[in-house]
């Protein structure tokens, strides 16, 4: 099968491997745009209000588009680092009526330490010099404050625009959005994908014992403490059902630096860092056992009302199956033989033969393998 290469890919591609600068750089990319609108907006008012009236504004489309890409990069580059820094933070944790009440004291504060930066120093030292008839803002008082509250009023809502979109990336992961936009998956697309079934041992137990609240909240930090090891392994959520993850890699990903095991022992890892956590609060540490599959699936959008991008297929079928034979092999993360053929064997990784397999709904077997690593003892 042909490997294909599109723009989603490449979007992804760069989101994990360098995502603090291919986050930066979008919404340096969002607000230019943002600003380099604004200025056409005051080009357009101003040579409209020179038509009627005696009053020469001097105002070029050219200067407004070096303030704009000015404006964009100084607002992207701070803003972005911002929207990182709460996300390393438990800020994220907190309800979205809070944190947009949290925003909306502290972006003020921020666009207005920003608007006094481009003030005294941009303006006064880059724009000044280079265009002169811009020199009748800095002059006037009134005319910079009053194009101060024009900004403001103008970034509050791009604000929301942009955190939305930022959101909406969030939710389909990087590279989907435009495409999405475009109607791309409006009609199915075939792909070849890894699909991981991460599933929690003895669940049932579990909730027994804790009761619905409290296991309720063990799965939240569960798969938040998933989450932390995505980006690093190039991974995507598809879905949560249940206590169940289910995790896809483009073939290209999943392939790269063997992100598709690499993965699982990296939950393992976590969940071995925060096991005093889970002790303290729910008397044991959550274990997960895993099966894996690669093969075709068709992508195609789905929903009127919710909207989202589905996987069809045998191969999520087959993922699901694998993961289903693990207590009864005793072990822990099973793969299928294309998985095995796909990745490039390394020391770090043994792999066990656990033989052919009837899989319920398949006519032929399927030869089945274990994944152990040299850092973890697994039956």
């Amino acid at each position: 099968m042909k490997r294909e290469f599109d723009y989603t890919t490449r979007a992804r591609t760069m989101a994990f491997r360098y995502p603090v600068i291919s986050f930066i750089g979008t919404q340096v990319n969002y607000w230019v745009l943002a600003f380099i609108l604004f200025s056409a907006i005051v080009y357009y008012t101003a040579i409209t209000i020179d038509q009627v009236s005696i009053a020469n504004t001097e105002i070029s489309f050219g200067m407004l588009a070096v303030i704009s890409v000015f404006f964009g990069v100084i607002f992207g580059v701070v803003l972005g680092f911002v929207e990182l820094l709460e996300e390393k933070t438990r800020f994220k944790r907190l309800s979205l009526g809070l944190i947009i009440l949290i925003r909306s004291a502290i972006y003020p504060l921020l666009l207005f330490g920003i608007m006094s930066l481009l003030r005294f120093v941009v303006w006064d030292y880059i724009i000044e010099p280079n265009y002169p008839a811009s020199k009748v803002i800095s002059e006037s008082h009134v005319t910079w404050r009053n194009l101060t509250i024009i900004l403001l009023i103008f970034t509050a809502p791009m604000s929301a625009i942009i955190s939305f979109i930022n959101q909406m990336n969030k939710k389909f992961g990087p590279g989907v959005l435009i495409p999405m936009l475009l109607g791309r998956y409006r009609t199915p697309k075939e792909q070849e994908r890894f699909f991981m079934f991460l599933d929690l041992k003895s669940s049932t137990t579990h909730a027994e014992n804790l009761g619905h609240i409290k296991y309720s909240a063990m799965i939240r930090d569960s798969f938040m403490d998933i989450n932390r090891v995505l980006t690093a392994n190039n991974a995507e959520i598809y879905q949560y059902v249940g206590d169940e993850v289910v995790i896809t890699w483009p073939w290209q990903e999943g392939i790269r630096n063997l992100s598709c095991l690499k993965l699982y022992f990296d939950v393992r890892e976590v969940f071995y860092q925060r096991r005093s956590h889970y002790l303290s609060r729910y008397g044991f540490v959550p274990e997960f056992k895993a099966g894996m599959h690669l093969g075709k699936v068709t992508a195609v959008e789905v929903g009127e009302i919710k909207r989202d991008i589905a996987y069809h297929g045998d191969t999520l079928n087959t993922a699901a199956r694998i993961q289903g034979l693990c207590n009864e092999l005793k072990r822990t993360f099973i793969i299928s033989s294309s998985v095995e053929k796909a990745i490039v064997k390394t020391k770090d990784y043994n792999f066990t033969s656990l033989g052919e397999r009837s899989l319920k709904g398949k006519n032929k077997p399927i030869e089945l393998f274990s994944v152990n690593y040299k850092q973890f003892l697994l039956s």
